[in-house]
Formats: C-alpha cells, sequence, structure tokens
C-alpha cells in the first residue's frame, strides 16, 4: 500500500460509519492513515465505530485500535466539532443521546447543514432493517451470516498477503452477486430515501450497509458512508459545499453519482 506522503487534506466535514473496533477484520491502520492525513471542522461518526457486541463475544483490542480512538478525541481537543450517531453494534451508546464525552457529543440522528445551504438528515440506518427484512430475527441471523463472511476476509488477505497481493473483500464481493444481497441493498436505499422525503431535507448520509454509494432516489440525494472493514471509504465535504467518496485503498478514487427511481420498498 502506497502511503500519502502529501501535505493534510482539508475538508469542511468528514463522516465515517461501520469501523468495528474491537473486531479482528477491522482495517484500523488505514482509518489511522486516512485521519493522520486529513483536518476538517466537523468529524461525523457514523455507527458501529466500535463493535461491542464483538467485544462481548471475544474480546480484541490491538494498539491500533486505542490509537484510532485517542487521534479522534485528539482531534475533538483541537477544535473539530466530533458527532457520535450510534449503531447498532453500538447501540448501547444510544442511552447517551445529546450526552458529551472529551468533546465528543453523542446524538442518535441530527441534520447538518452544508456549506451551499442543503439539509442532510444523518443516521447510522440499522433502524430500517424490519421495514426491508420484515423481521428482526431475520435481520439478526443475516448479520451473523455476514459477520462470518467478514470472518473469512481475515483468512483470505492473509494468504493474498503472503503472495503479494492487495486486499480484497470476500463479502464484498459475493454481496454483489448474491441476488437477495443487491435487493436488500436496493431495499435498504429507497427506504433510507422515503424517511429523508418524509423529513422534509434534500439528503440522507449513513452507513449501516457496508456500500459506500451516491446517488440520486427521487428528490432524495442519498449517500453511504461506507466502512472500515471492507473497502475503507469516507464521506467528505469541500469548503464549497460538494461531497464525494474518498476510497483510500485506491487512492482516493471517486465513484460517479448513479441515478435511481423512487420506488415502494418491496
Amino acid at each position: 500500500m502506497k502511503k500519502h506522503k502529501s501535505e493534510k487534506k482539508r475538508y469542511r466535514a468528514v463522516w465515517i460509519s461501520d469501523v468495528h473496533l474491537g473486531f479482528r477484520g477491522c482495517n484500523a491502520e488505514m482509518l489511522l492513515e486516512f485521519l493522520r492525513n486529513t483536518r476538517c471542522d466537523y468529524l461525523y461518526l457514523v455507527g458501529d465505530i466500535i463493535d461491542i457486541w464483538q467485544i462481548r463475544k471475544k474480546p480484541f483490542w490491538p494498539q491500533a485500535h486505542n490509537d484510532v480512538i485517542r487521534t479522534i478525541l485528539g482531534k475533538a481537543k483541537h477544535g473539530t466539532k466530533v458527532v457520535y450517531v450510534p449503531g447498532n453494534h453500538d447501540e448501547y451508546l444510544r442511552d447517551y443521546h445529546k450526552m458529551s464525552f472529551g468533546n465528543v457529543r453523542i446524538k442518535n440522528k441530527l441534520v447538518h447543514t452544508t456549506a451551499d445551504g442543503r439539509r442532510l438528515l444523518v443516521l447510522h440506518g440499522d433502524q430500517f432493517d424490519t421495514v426491508v427484512m420484515s423481521s428482526r430475527v431475520i435481520g439478526k441471523l443475516g448479520s451473523n451470516l455476514y459477520d462470518l463472511l467478514l470472518q473469512m476476509n481475515i483468512v483470505v488477505n492473509y494468504v493474498r498477503r503472503l503472495f503479494g497481493c492487495d486486499h480484497w473483500s470476500l463479502a464484498a464481493f459475493l454481496k454483489h452477486k448474491v441476488k437477495n444481497a443487491v435487493k436488500y441493498i436496493g431495499n435498504f436505499e429507497r427506504a433510507v430515501a422515503y424517511e429523508a422525503s418524509r423529513q422534509n431535507v434534500e439528503g440522507v448520509i449513513c452507513g449501516h450497509i457496508h456500500h459506500a454509494e451516491i446517488s440520486e432516489i427521487g428528490d432524495v440525494t442519498y449517500y453511504n458512508c461506507g466502512d472500515w472493514v471492507e473497502s475503507c471509504t469516507a464521506l467528505v465535504e469541500a469548503d464549497d459545499g460538494q461531497m464525494k467518496l474518498v476510497y483510500w485503498m485506491q487512492e482516493m478514487a471517486i465513484r460517479p453519482i448513479r441515478k435511481v427511481p423512487l420506488k415502494a420498498v418491496a
């Protein structure tokens, strides 16, 4: 992986989600590199930053995971407005809505106003699992199967490193090949966009499904900031309000906006 030695990138706002600190598949070193090469006024942590589910099952907390927390707290101490929006893997933090810890504000959801005046709803997105899957039990089963794939990712990429190959995500590959997974992603995106439309905002920013995306769904702009387990992506806002996805493993390549018609959730 190439090192980024240029001066720090400056953004008005940065969104990251699904880091899963405490999980062996977390790419904490890559996130550290991104954070240390980035300056911003606002840093939004859009859920599943700490994988409390995984920690309760099998504790895992190397130095790099600790360094991520220290780096975020350091940014908060030196003027960056840091807001933590809990997800399902760190849902216990939702009990501390509107409280602050170490200059980090916890909010279950919020509205961010861009530099060019657009209002964007920010939330993790797990709230819509029962809408797109009809059952919390099915959602939990799907999450467990996905966690198994992420565990397999660790083994696959260990072998790839032995042969000098780059990081590759088995989970992401299968997620885009399996029909039901593709359908779930589409239904999730439309459900989140519908909620944004219902709340009269111009767009919505979420995480949860580990699928970085910027797309137009009806009259709503849908943003998903991705994850730091599979794709290592972040959503950023420039000082003029322009938004883009940063793909850290691909030297900050930008994926084009996709047009999607707004349909009823299946």
